[in-house]
């Protein structure tokens, strides 16, 4: 699935219940983290709820690739995480830095939807990915 078919869905949905039900079940479809992996350094600081994200950096091609794997233990903070990592996992640094999650949550409508401590939390994980991206851009050679 990519960020423009999500998009497409949310267009065909016009009620916000109908919405939330679909990002709850984009949440289920978040390949399971191994239980090892929610651990307190992959935990995302400034989520009301419990977030992990876990990264594999793949430096096979030209450039490295960065990998998520995430969890929540909030439905909907899955589905938020399901989108995330739509836009971001299997992607190079340069990619993840140019692509606007914020601007994407936006027009899907999340800002006037979602709570403040949500919209803090998602900004949360957004911020932990782009440094992610920043650190392996470093490191790249």
């Amino acid at each position: 699935m990519t960020i423009d078919d999500i998009r497409d869905n949310f267009e065909l949905l016009e009620d916000w219940d109908d919405r939330y039900r679909y990002v709850i079940e984009l949440g289920r479809t978040l390949q399971p983290m191994p239980e090892e992996e929610h651990s307190a350094a992959n935990k995302v600081q400034g989520c009301v709820s419990q977030v992990w994200l876990s990264k594999r950096i793949d430096r096979d091609g030209n450039e490295p690739v960065l990998n998520y794997l995430g969890d929540s233990d909030a439905h909907i903070v899955r589905g938020l995480i399901a989108i995330l990592l739509t836009l971001y996992s299997g992607h190079t640094p340069r990619q993840i830095l140019d692509a606007d999650a914020a601007a994407i949550f936006d027009e899907f409508g999340f800002r006037e939807h979602l709570t403040p401590q949500r919209s803090n939390g998602l900004r949360s994980m957004i911020e932990r990915i782009r440094n992610d991206a920043r650190e392996a851009l470093a490191a790249a050679p």
